[in-house]
This record gives C-alpha cells, structure tokens and sequence, in this order.
C-alpha cells in the first residue's frame, strides 16, 4: 500500500504556511521538503502520529535548497545519518557547505534569519545524490520521474508521480491554499528568470496531470486552470514591477507601492485572516526584490545586444 501525506509544518505557528509530503510506499519512506529546522518539532509530531520518527525515514527529496523548504535536512542527518538526500546538482554543494546560502538568507532576513528558520547545519556530501532532471526515483512501489523546472530556482526539481498522474512541483507554480481561489507568484532573490519558469510551467502543463502538490500549501486538484492563471499572474507582476521601476527613483518606496498594491488586492479577493496569510507567507518584499532585479537584468541586456546600439 501506497500513501502520500500532507504534514503541516505550522510555521511560525501558522497552519497552512509550509507542508511536508512523507511517502509510504512498502515498507520505505522519504519525505518531500522537509522544510526549515524551525519546525522539526511539527515534523516529528506528525511522524510520530504514525508510529513513525526521524530514524524511520529513508530518503529526503528537495525540490530546491531554500530555507523554507531544504533548511533542516543537515539537522535530520544528524537524527538520521543513513538518509539519501536528492537534490539538484547546482544545489547539492550548498547543502554540503551552505556559508554562501545562509550568507545570503541573512542580507535579506538579518536578525530574523533564526527565529525564522532555525539554524542550516552542512549535510554530509556522502549522502548527497545529485540530480540533473531525467532520474528515476524508486521509494518502494512509488517511481518518481524527476525534472529540471527552473524559473523559480537555478536548481529547482519537479517530482512526478505518474501513476497518480500527481507532480510535486515547490515553488514552481506559487501559493495556494488548498481549497481557496486565490493564487500568488513566489518570485524571491537572485536567480528568477520568466523566460526558464514559463518553460517549466509548459513542461508541467504537458503532463497533464490531475492534481499538483504545493509547498505552500497542498493539492490543487485543477492544474490546468491553476497554470494558466499562475502564468497570468508572473505577467502582471513583472509589468508592475517594470512600471513601478520606471516610475520611481527611490527603491525603498517603489518596493513599498509594489506591497501595498499586491496586498490590496490579496485582501479584495480573500477574508481577512486568509489574506494575511498569504501576505506573510508570500514574503512581498522579497519578491519584489527578485522581479526588480530580473527586470533590471533583462533592460541591461537589451541595451547591451546588438540590435539596440
């Protein structure tokens, strides 16, 4: 017998912020993102709802290595160090040596960067499996197709179940909470390009598959639908950025409007309590970070190719 589980992470000690997927499948077990070590206590509870514990655990399967989802895999392997630990090849030596990714988190967080993520320990480059898209993952009956869905992440995955005709995609296709109608980009720093990601959501799309898996947070039972209007919805906000860019000298504020803007909207299209959790959970600020410098990037481009000189 095969089972896929939703575990809530409880972030900050609010549901429906981060899940975990744990696969039980005859007799071996992996979990997809385990999420960030500030939540290994909501970890461990809902394994041990199961009968089950860390040591139980025989695979971790990341989709990309940001905090929020890869964060606590060195802490497990130190609760479990025969784990196989999957990810893709650009991010398996940050997990081995994550000083240049947690440098990173910490420009953006600062002070916060701890009591928000616990603390990244370096995961032993033995139990690294690198991925390059193309794999086959067997977690006993389960076959798991792996693809390379960059856009969100340099080093983003995609795991398929096709028998379920089910793919776990992180953050490929955003924030939804399962149930509700409102969907929103996760465009974090420094690696999101528009150009990958729409690739990747066509790849996905090409699936067809029933229901996709959300990091944040669980399974939207009508893809298709759900792509297309993710795909709206990177559009508009790469314009909004781009206007608000051209329109504002001073970034601070020009990252300001682009919150409220989104905010705003957030709060037209959902009760009040669900709509400041998407705004916490979607980080604003960050994503207008990551489009502002995508925007910038494409406009120096531009003016560096030939056909505009």
């Amino acid at each position: 017998m095969t089972t896929f589980t939703t575990i809530d992470l409880n972030w900050t000690g609010r549901p429906e912020s981060i899940a975990a997927l744990l696969i039980e499948s005859a007799g071996a077990r992996a979990v997809i993102d385990p999420g960030p070590a500030s939540t290994l206590d909501s970890l461990h509870s809902a394994l041990k709802t199961r009968g089950l514990d860390f040591s139980s655990l025989d695979a971790l399967l990341l989709t990309h290595i940001h905090l929020d989802h890869a964060g606590a895999t060195g802490t497990l392997l130190r609760e479990n160090p025969r784990l196989q630990v999957y990810v893709h090849e650009i991010g398996a030596p940050h997990m081995a040596d994550p000083s240049r990714l947690l440098a990173s988190a910490r420009r953006l967080y600062g002070q916060a960067l701890e009591p928000l993520y616990g603390q990244c320990l370096p995961v032993r480059a033995e139990t690294l499996r690198s991925l390059a898209g193309g794999e086959k993952l067997k977690i006993g009956e389960v076959e798991l197709d792996v693809f390379y869905t960059p856009g969100h992440a340099s080093h983003h995955v995609t795991y398929r179940d096709a028998a379920s005709r089910t793919a776990f995609v992180g953050d490929t296709a955003g924030i939804r909470i399962a149930g509700k109608p409102f969907l929103l980009p996760a465009t974090p720093p420094p690696d999101i390009d528009l150009e990958l990601w729409n690739g990747s959501l066509d790849l996905i799309s090409s699936w067809q598959p029933e229901r996709i898996f959300l990091t944040h947070f669980g399974y939207t039972e009508n893809p298709g639908e759900h792509l297309r209007l993710y795909r709206e919805q990177l559009r508009r906000w790469a314009s909004l950025t781009q206007e608000l860019l051209e329109s504002t000298a001073d970034m601070a504020v020009a990252e300001q409007k682009f919150i409220e803007a989104v905010s705003s909207e957030v709060r037209r299209e959902l009760p009040a309590e669900a709509a400041e959790l998407y705004i916490f959970t979607g980080g604003l600020g960050l994503s207008w970070r990551g489009l502002a410098r995508y925007v910038r990037k494409k406009s120096e481009q531009a003016s560096a190719s030939p056909a505009a000189s």
